[in-house]
């Protein structure tokens, strides 16, 4: 251990040091016609240029063994976070977090608890008119931990409601007509082809599922898998993660945040236990598979059968920082807005695993993104001159539980409530290839696209459409808590057009999904090209500087559904 500590203590001065003797480089250059006015003063007289050593020293540090992954909770995300507050501090930036002692700090410390399984608990058995039976667990169905009980026992009738999905905005009610109260409802995962990726992706999420299910009285949830999941997430896959822990983070009241206690038992069933369920209904599964087929949106019915779910769920509660830190903006009016970057420092630890190496070192996911938002910072920090709104720089933790760190800065801001006007989100920039294009997930639906556009043009990129809508990665990173408190946000990624014509992005990109995604192969080994880190860190800086000095700050763009939902 003390060998260990000795270790430690080497690996942040040495760290800390080469962030230390960084230098801000500074030239000239032409003005930008597509910028406002404010942005154009300042580069005209400067190019703060990122300082590629600094990301480089700030990632061994963060995805060095010793941090053990830096899973939440954990002590390695722990020193993750005094080692970001440190290097906030060393820029002169305010701290924005707790108070401590009648000072301001640079934590925010959230209370979580952690929920695990008792794997011998979980029992389902069903009485039918024809036949009782009992499932098997994890084989026939799967259920997770319960964040509220300890013991969950729930028996009621069951009720199919098609998807489970209330959008009224997209002519669709699968609660129409239908009595859940007191009842286990019983819907198919996923959604209609024909809704739109993003929209569809929120009102399809199990959050928003569950939260129709409450509002109309169920008091128990059983998902269905179908033959296009399983063609996309098998339910054998997810066997490998029965033993994972749910977390989420504690209200005032004791209550975990984003539950529903109203629901007393749940469970996710396979295609043979669905079939199994469905066989003394009215409409055999089979018939519903085939209207999936047609795009058809089942109708639901009662199923004449009672359910009685149960499972044992042991409570562990801990905490975890998020670090923030403020820039003050020089108009003495708009110094009261905030711009937010944001990227999230922790990743998921030690792996289970029989291989030597068990440690996930997350130095994409993301040491990069982290490291990148302190670079960003610096810049910021070394200005001449703030830019006129203030910005916020925030590492956030909880990310891989749930984006839980952001959603809880979200909800429970250390600025005024309604002052957070844009979020820039930093999350996984893949930095193995050098590239020619960004991708700003969120862009199309704000005004936030045309800085985003302006700034990759300044640096010599383009901006580029999503080229995976179908994996609706607009809603599954921190920027989309943000988004759920009316704000508009850009989760910022490199593109998939390289600079070097005999490089596949695309390519690339998937080989780290396959090889190194949430696997111990992240880790400094990987083939980094450092230039890439230079243009991303360029054009996040570049984004920052035209929303604070622009005159309006960011609108949602008219009649959009995230704006119109989500906007105080």
């Amino acid at each position: 251990m003390k060998r260990q500590t000795h270790m430690l203590i080497k690996v942040f001065i040495k760290a800390t040091l080469a962030a230390a003797t960084s230098v801000l480089v500074l030239g000239c250059s032409a003005n930008d016609q597509s910028t406002t006015e404010a942005a154009k003063t300042q580069r005209a007289s400067f190019v703060p240029t990122p300082n590629v050593e600094n990301i480089k020293s700030h990632m061994h540090f963060l995805a060095d063994d010793l941090l053990q992954g830096r899973e939440t909770g954990s002590q390695g995300h722990e020193i993750a976070s005094l080692y970001i507050a440190g290097e906030f501090a060393k820029y002169g930036l305010k701290p924005a977090g707790d108070q401590v002692d009648g000072k301001t700090s640079f934590v925010q410390r959230i209370n979580f608890r952690k929920g695990l399984l008792v794997q011998e608990s979980p029992s389902f058995k069903v009485e039918g008119p024809n036949e009782n039976f009992e499932l098997s667990y994890p084989d026939d169905f799967l259920s997770s931990p319960d964040l509220v009980s300890t013991e969950s026992d729930v028996t009621a009738p069951l009720v199919f409601v098609g998807y489970g999905i209330v959008a009224p905005n997209l002519n669709h009610d699968d609660y129409a007509g239908l009595d859940v109260t007191g009842k286990i409802v019983v819907a198919l995962s996923g959604k209609p082809r024909s809704f739109p990726s993003e929209e569809g992706a929120h009102v399809a999420s199990s959050s928003q599922k569950s939260t129709y299910a409450v509002e109309h009285g169920a008091v128990g949830y059983i998902t269905l898998t179908t033959p296009s999941n399983e063609k996309v997430r098998p339910y054998k896959n997810s066997l490998n993660y029965i033993y994972s822990p749910r977390m989420r983070w504690v209200q005032n009241n004791g209550i975990p945040a984003n539950v529903n206690p109203e629901l007393k038992g749940a469970a996710y069933l396979s295609l043979p236990a669905a079939e199994k369920l469905f066989a003394q209904g009215p409409t055999p599964i089979d018939d519903i598979f085939a209207q999936l087929e047609k795009d058809e949106s089942p109708l639901g019915f009662e199923l004449p059968l009672t359910v009685s779910l149960q499972r044992q769920t042991t409570h562990e509660d801990l905490t975890s920082p998020n670090v923030v830190a403020i820039l003050e903006g020089s108009d003495p009016i708009l110094k009261n807005e905030y711009i937010v970057f944001s990227a999230h420092s922790d990743h998921i630890g030690i792996a289970k695993t029989v291989k030597k190496d068990k440690i996930n070192n997350g130095a994409m996911d993301n040491a990069s993104g982290t490291s990148v938002l302190m670079e960003t910072a610096r810049i910021f920090a070394n200005l001449p001159t703030p830019p006129k709104r203030s910005i916020i720089f925030i590492a956030v933790t909880g990310e891989e539980k749930g984006l839980l760190g952001a959603d809880y800065f979200a909800r429970n801001p250390t600025v005024p409530v309604g002052s957070m006007v844009a979020n820039v989100n930093l999350d996984m920039p893949i930095l193995t290839y050098e590239f020619a294009d960004i991708i700003a997930f969120g862009a199309n639906h704000s005004s936030m696209k045309s800085s985003v556009e302006a700034a990759a043009k300044y640096v010599g990129l383009t901006l580029s459409d999503d080229p995976w809508p179908e994996q609706n990665l607009f809603t599954r990173s921190d920027h989309y808590s943000f988004v759920k408190q009316g704000i508009p946000a850009v989760f910022l990624v490199p593109g998939l057009q390289a600079k070097d014509p005999n490089v596949d992005g695309s390519k690339v990109f998937g080989e780290f999904l396959s090889t190194n995604y949430h696997k111990p192969g992240d880790d400094m080994t990987q083939a980094f090209k450092w230039e890439a880190a230079k243009t991303f860190t360029e054009v996040n800086f570049q984004i920052g500087l035209a929303l604070a000095n622009q005159a309006q700050k960011p609108t949602w763009n008219e009649g959009d559904f995230f704006g119109e939902t989500f906007a105080k």
